[in-house]
């Protein structure tokens, strides 16, 4: 009976997840130039809309620009933290450790802003980089963390027995440690991605109309529109992700990405 409750309760919990993703790919089909559930018809027109509408496709391109570079550094940056906070102790680990784990805390309005008052003091505030390092601030804890879960699993046998065959501190980093880490960099970065491209209230008030993202577009076409076209848009967006995880599933194994099993 315990084991039947707690199956049901899995089973409640991941219907209540699905079902507003159900309710919007549904509203995302209705023909009429209003939201309405259930539809009431089929028509891909707002589909074509989205793709069509030039700020989503600038604004689409604006956030892959912002995602690749955003997760990239901040995964080279977390590997190194991650390293150093995990193999060696120092005085200031605990500081550097807060440092990290601080966009967890603070609101993500509040570190936009923040950002918002740096940029204008720098005169940066018109292009990309503000926007990648706002990114780059507020993914880095993940990425940080699925490396350091990585570094945890990691069988220092190996490279004690790469050192004693004669490999210098760099080999050893480089052909023993790091393969071994590939499964949480990896993870780190596709969860950096993720975050990164879908990221909207530090965003909306570090990006102008040349580098908004994709969120912030949207958030303007709401304010315009109320046709089904950002229904259509989050489908795609819905999808899209959990085909990613699919091939990430079937090329890696997402227990290995996620740290859940060693290989």
């Amino acid at each position: 009976m315990g084991k039947f409750l707690f199956w049901t309760l899995v089973v409640a919990i991941l219907i209540f997840l699905t079902i507003p993703a159900v309710v919007v790919i549904m509203s995302s089909v209705n023909p009429t130039e209003t939201l309405a559930f259930p539809p009431k018809g089929f028509s891909l027109h707002w589909y074509a809309r989205a793709f069509s509408y030039d700020d989503f496709r600038t604004s689409f391109y604006s956030g892959l620009i912002v995602t690749f570079f955003a997760s990239t550094i901040a995964s080279v940056i977390g590997v190194a933290a991650a390293y150093v906070t995990h193999r060696y102790a120092f005085r200031g680990r605990r500081l550097l450790e807060f440092l990290l784990a601080a966009p967890l805390i603070i609101p993500r309005f509040t570190t936009g802003f923040g950002f918002l008052l740096v940029g204008a003091g720098l005169g940066i505030n018109n292009g990309y980089t503000i926007v990648i390092v706002t990114h780059v601030v507020l993914v880095l804890p993940f990425v940080t963390r699925s490396v350091y879960v990585s570094l945890v699993n990691v069988d220092r046998s190996l490279e004690r027995s790469a050192a004693n065959l004669g490999a210098s501190p760099i080999n050893v980093l480089l052909r023993i440690t790091l393969p071994l880490l590939t499964p949480g960099i990896v993870g780190g970065w596709i969860i950096a991605a993720i975050l990164s491209f879908t990221e909207f209230t530090a965003s909306l008030y570090v990006t102008s109309y040349a580098t908004q993202t994709l969120p912030v577009a949207m958030y303007t076409y709401v304010r315009e529109y109320t046709d089904p076209t950002i229904a259509a848009i989050s489908a795609l967006l819905i999808i899209t992700t959990t085909l990613g995880m699919f091939i990430v599933d079937r090329t890696l194994g997402l227990k290995r990405v996620l740290a859940i099993e060693s290989h």
